[in-house]
């Protein structure tokens, strides 16, 4: 494949990977996570108003630099190398892209409130009925008068403890499984709403997360996003989307844990040499590499296949889920055990990535979810 950056591409990435290397520090990144807040408001700000990266990919319409799926790649791949736990891919990928397909006066002014950083918006989809299945969700939204009224439940929404509001599926016509009938609903969550309890906690890979119980939550009529029972085709791309970008950020992760284990091999002593000489140990690193540079190649078509059809896309992304899901897990496991017991300890680097490397497995359709699809895609 022949595929090369645009100046302003390599600007972009350099300009965020310094930015990264000198401001963002792991240890207080950590610290933020486990005992503070769950994340750094300022670096938010910075990504906004220093660097642009959250309207990376909107139109210049609403404040971004009308960039698309590649500059995405970029940057997740530079937060990823970083283990930035800010809810880029949450907000800025997944969310901004449902909203700026919905379009509307709405939509017009959050999109600019997430390019400027003054807004953080999440999803909401997945339920313990569903599981990577949105279109089995249960939440359903009736009509009273001048308001839409959602009763259900929600699961594991990443992101939602750090958020203003939050977007909801929920259905307004069907059946369970059906394509049709889904609507796309923004909630308030950081004020008091009548009906609305919140269980936040923390992830395994220090990210926060919120389960959503909506008894008779009641919304105005302007909360609906998009035309009444619509919504599956923007939450089949937006899945796809946040599936491609969470690929890349495993992508920068992986890279950063092959360096690091590579380094650790050429300083520690066994039996009075380094332990990176053992030719077995070699032969182990360089599969890490072959599964790194696999990985990459897969997040990269489809990052590429995410404005094709919507066949074309869904076997790109899933191909590239399940190649990167394989590499992650290869890459983290071969990287703790060559550190040996220090590598799940919380003073190393490697633990806290080896962590994240396992979620992504999970996030935008687990593994075998992917190869499921993949398989159902190409025999059809």
């Amino acid at each position: 494949m022949d595929f090369k950056l645009t100046d302003e591409q390599e600007l972009l990435r350099s300009g965020l990977t310094k930015f990264l290397a000198t401001r963002y520090d792991l240890e207080t990144s950590r610290a933020a996570a486990k005992i503070g807040k769950g994340w750094q408001p300022d670096i938010w700000r910075a990504f906004a108003e220093e660097l642009g990266i959250l309207g990376a990919a909107l139109p210049e319409e609403y404040g971004g630099i009308g960039g698309g799926p590649v500059e995405m790649m970029l940057i997740a791949e530079a937060l990823g190398h970083a283990l930035v736990v800010e809810p880029y891919v949450d907000t800025a990928v997944v969310a901004a892209g449902l909203i700026e397909r919905a379009g509307g006066p709405v939509a017009a002014e959050l999109l600019e409130q997430i390019a400027a950083g003054s807004a953080i918006v999440t999803l909401a989809a997945t339920e313990a009925t569903s599981g990577d299945n949105w279109r089995d969700g249960r939440t359903v939204a009736e009509r009273d008068g001048d308001e839409w009224v959602l009763t259900g439940s929600k699961i594991v929404s990443t992101a939602t403890p750090l958020a203003d509001r939050v977007l909801v599926t929920a259905r307004t016509s069907g059946e369970p499984g059906d394509t049709s009938g889904i609507s796309l609903f923004l909630v308030d969550v950081a004020s008091e709403t009548t009906g609305l309890t919140r269980h936040d906690y923390r992830t395994v890979d220090d990210r926060r997360a919120s389960d959503l119980e909506l008894d008779h939550v009641r919304v105005p009529a302007s909360a609906l996003l998009g035309d009444e029972g619509a919504a599956w085709a923007s939450l089949a791309r937006a899945r796809d989307e946040g599936a491609a970008a969470v690929c890349a950020e495993a992508v920068g992760a992986m890279r950063k844990v092959l360096g690091d284990t590579v380094e650790y091999c050429k300083q520690r002593q066994q039996f009075g040499q380094p332990i990176g000489s053992f030719q077995v140990l070699q032969h182990r690193m360089v599969d890490m590499y072959m599964e790194v540079e696999q990985a990459a190649a897969a997040a990269l078509l489809a990052v590429l296949k995410l404005d094709a059809d919507e066949d074309t896309r869904a076997r790109a992304v899933s191909a590239a889920k399940a190649t990167v899901g394989r590499a992650a897990q290869f890459v983290g496991q071969q990287a703790v055990q060559l550190h040996g017991g220090m590598g799940m300890t919380e003073e190393l680097a490697i633990g806290h990535y080896f962590k994240r490397l396992t979620a992504l497995q999970f996030e935008f359709g687990s593994t075998d979810h992917h190869v499921t699809r993949y398989a159902r895609l190409t025999t059809a």
